[in-house]
């Protein structure tokens, strides 16, 4: 009589539902077809032209870089909650560096960056030295930072909390493009011209260009998934944050690992910064205010699990979209505004749930 072996369960093929529902895109895919339908029914038709899908996707963007970072870090198993905090503050080092100090954007933008690298480095160093919890040490960063962000304007403007002049010190420079205005003007005035995108009587475009911000939220979201699905440091990543004690056991350099992700997280919320700051030609205290925890809800949204170990940079990509299109879609609705906190806190609790049921498929957990 001739027996068989059962068949490894490793070696079974997942079927194609299995292997969809295991991606941590989904959720945020799902939520983005849905609220883009919704918003097709109700909302002015102007919200899908070509100038209205640039109109949301700019905030998104903004929102998008500190997505991709708070989510890069979260998948590591570490929270920054000091990022809102971090953008005010180092939009102050920003626009101190122009106005006071003189300097042109080559040297400003590298000096702060280089400040919200040593803030993120402190960071992790404070949360990897004292074992607290990441959460409650950049809790206290957000205060300390929003705080050092109202005395440092009041020093910098003689008592105010805004500093003026900034894009004007710098309007010249032959940097600003590159983090400020509309990319692909040339592109664009060439469609018009054709009458390919829509353009006033004399030709010129009535979009001149892509908000320069969707072109570094494009880029980092490409960088983001090339790193985590096609490198070492992406499997580091993953490893640092489902099991910190089995990957230092198998060599994973876990600490320098979270630390790198505690500087770009910073160095993201200093872009968002420099990018906000050069749009609107000034800076202030309350700049990037809850943005912390706008970033993290997209993150979550996206599919990166409070837990660590699990995520997606397209899914904090779709997650960004799916905010931007409710926070500007609402005003081309009847629909009062004061709804989209409303759709924060839903979004939330439905992501949690939703990434909740997944990690139990994840894992085999009952």
């Amino acid at each position: 009589m001739v027996t068989t072996s059962p068949i490894d369960e490793r070696l079974k093929r997942a079927s194609l539902l299995a292997r969809l529902m295991k991606r941590p895109e989904l959720g945020a895919l799902a939520g983005l077809v849905l609220v883009t339908a919704f918003f097709a029914a109700t909302a002015d038709p102007v919200m899908f032209s070509l100038s209205g899908v640039l109109n949301f996707l700019s905030p998104a963007a903004q929102l998008g870089i500190l997505a991709i970072g708070a989510g890069l870090l979260m998948i590591g198993g570490e929270f920054d909650l000091s990022i809102g905090s971090m953008i005010a503050f180092t939009g102050l080092i920003f626009g101190s560096a122009i106005t006071v100090l003189g300097l042109p954007l080559i040297l400003a933008v590298p000096l702060t960056m280089a400040v919200a690298a040593m803030m993120g480095f402190i960071n992790a160093q404070i949360v990897i030295r004292s074992g607290l919890p990441s959460f409650i040490v950049t809790l206290g960063s957000l205060f300390i930072l929003r705080g050092l962000s109202l005395v440092g304007l009041k020093w910098a403007t003689g008592g105010s909390t805004q500093m003026r002049g900034i894009r004007d010190a710098v309007s010249s420079d032959w940097l600003l493009p590159m983090f400020s205005g509309d990319a692909l003007q040339g592109l664009f005035r060439w469609l018009g011209t054709r009458g390919m995108i829509a353009a006033f009587p004399n030709g010129e475009p009535t979009v001149k260009g892509i908000p320069v911000e969707i072109i570094w939220f494009l880029a980092m979201t490409l960088a983001a998934t090339w790193v985590l699905l096609s490198t070492p440091v992406g499997n580091w990543i993953f490893a640092s944050g489902g099991d910190k004690n089995a990957a230092t056991n198998s060599g994973v350099p876990v600490r320098k690992v979270k630390t790198s992700l505690f500087i770009l997280t910073a160095c993201c919320a200093a872009l968002v910064a420099i990018i906000t700051v050069l749009d609107a030609g000034s800076t202030d205290a309350r700049r990037g205010f809850q943005k912390e925890f706008e970033s993290i809800i997209a993150a979550v949204i996206g599919g990166c699990l409070l837990t660590g170990g699990y995520g997606s940079a397209i899914g904090a990509f779709l997650g960004a979209i799916i905010f931007g299109m409710v926070m500007i879609g609402l005003t081309y609705t009847k629909i009062d505004g004061d709804w989209y906190q409303v759709f924060l806190g839903g979004m939330l609790l439905i992501a949690v749930l939703f990434n909740n049921v997944i990690r139990k498929r994840v894992t085999g957990e009952r």
